[in-house]
């Protein structure tokens, strides 16, 4: 087959990859010319993936993957078009912003040919491909969706970091306008993807056929906002062990010990591309949904909470020095996407501490684009705050916070035993 790949970032990228490595000619679309110029040098534009580079650097040569800036050259006369362009949300508003996506859709309609199969795969408030996608293509490329090309959606349901590993895992939901659409587009996605055998499942691991691409929005936002839920219901569970002085993380442990109860762990944030994001989709076209929205909100807290407790601990904040332990929004991943470090610093700086961040994923320069001081271990600190779970926090001592009077540790990755005779903090940490 000839597969277009639109967006080629930490999700579109792989999958690229993975169509490409699956014996077919693939041209991935890209808005930046030095991803694009990276691409094709079989070099990966981007750390963290697992397999990404070896791979590359097997395909492109070959003559089967290659990458482009124009649409012109990807798009007709593909078999298939696989979309992963960003969807933003605004801040203030949570309302989705779609310029990217409209851009590259706009884009791709104007250079599409009968025959087609378009599969969005970026995560889509409930009704965005029939009722967006669909008039738009049809009427910049005059062609009939359902005659002339198919529509589907079909959410990408992988972690970065190990994206080849869960397209193997989990299954891929296809949902369409039409029983054809729907019938191609699983005929397509059992030819690129191979599946791990599963004996957990209610039916057999695959490509599962869901119907209306309403039915597959749905089960995307759904799978996501019950994690934003859960950690929001962790962290209730945890201010109240706080007040009471009882160790959450031991009560988290005997409730889960039986199969019906599956409490996450709280934490200082929820970051990342899908948690913080794709409830607010979901609430974009369910607003009354006023536990996503409570849970949201609760999530969106926790890093002032922190601060708060610290500042009951230390009193004025004004002039303490601080450093802000991980940038990244969870440990191993090098990205920022909602971290919780910037609600995190920004709190700090209200209350006049003097802040630095630290984090063994980034160079000191790319610490200090994003605003801040790095923070170099060793270096006199009174306060620390371990916002992401790198495990090199793990083996941390007070030698390496020289001065350190107290460590506020966020995600609980920190050894207790390491830290005896100097005062340390968890969210929900009973009487540590």
């Amino acid at each position: 087959m000839q597969i277009a790949v639109v967006g080629l970032g930490k999700i579109g990228l792989p999958l690229a990859v993975q169509f490409a490595a699956s014996g077919n000619n693939v041209i991935g679309v890209d808005v930046q010319p030095k991803t694009v110029h990276l691409v094709n040098a079989g070099v990966e534009p981007f750390p963290g993936e697992a397999q990404l580079g070896e791979k590359l650097a097997e395909l492109v040569p070959t003559g089967r993957l290659r990458a482009t800036t124009d649409y012109a050259e990807a798009i007709p006369n593909a078999d298939a078009v696989v979309v992963v362009v960003p969807l933003f949300v605004d801040d203030v508003t949570w309302n989705p912003d779609f310029g990217w996506m409209d851009a590259a859709t706009r884009s791709l309609a104007e250079n599409l040919t009968p025959g087609t199969l378009i599969s969005y795969e970026t995560t889509l408030p409930v009704g965005t491909t029939r009722n967006r996608w669909k008039p738009l293509i049809e009427e910049i490329s005059g062609l009939k969706e359902g005659t002339d090309f198919h529509l589907v959606f079909s959410p990408e349901r992988v972690l970065t970091g190990r994206v080849f590993g869960d397209l193997r895992r989990y299954p891929k939901l296809v949902g369409g306008l039409s029983e054809s659409g729907v019938a191609e587009a699983v005929r397509f996605y059992e030819a690129v993807l191979t599946f791990d055998e599963r004996d957990d499942l209610p039916r057999p691991n695959g490509v599962w056929n869901m119907g209306g691409a309403e039915a597959a929005e749905m089960a995307k936002l759904a799978e996501t906002t019950y994690r934003d839920v859960n950690i929001g219901l962790a962290n209730q569970f945890a201010l109240f062990a706080d007040k009471v002085g009882i160790d959450v993380y031991k009560v988290i442990e005997a409730c889960n010990s039986q199969p019906y109860s599956h409490i996450h762990r709280p934490g200082i944030a929820v970051g990342g591309h899908c948690i913080p994001v794709y409830p607010r989709l979901y609430l974009s076209t369910d607003p009354d949904a006023s536990i996503v929205r409570t849970a949201r909100n609760s999530n969106a807290a926790m890093p002032e909470y922190v601060v708060d407790r610290v500042a009951e601990v230390l009193g004025d904040l004004a002039g303490v020095r601080t450093v802000v332990l991980g940038a990244s929004y969870r440990g191993r991943v090098k990205e920022t996407a909602f971290s919780g470090v910037f609600a995190t610093v920004e709190a700090l700086l209200a209350r006049g501490a003097t802040v630095a961040v630290h984090d063994p994923m980034y160079a000191d320069e790319e610490l200090a684009a994003f605003g801040w001081n790095p923070y170099h271990l060793g270096d006199e600190v009174d306060l620390a705050i371990v916002q992401a779970d790198h495990p090199e926090y793990a083996e941390l001592t007070p030698s390496h916070l020289p001065g350190i009077r107290l460590l506020f540790d966020g995600r609980r990755i920190t050894d207790p035993i390491r830290w005896v005779g100097t005062p340390r903090l968890t969210i929900g940490g009973g009487d540590e």
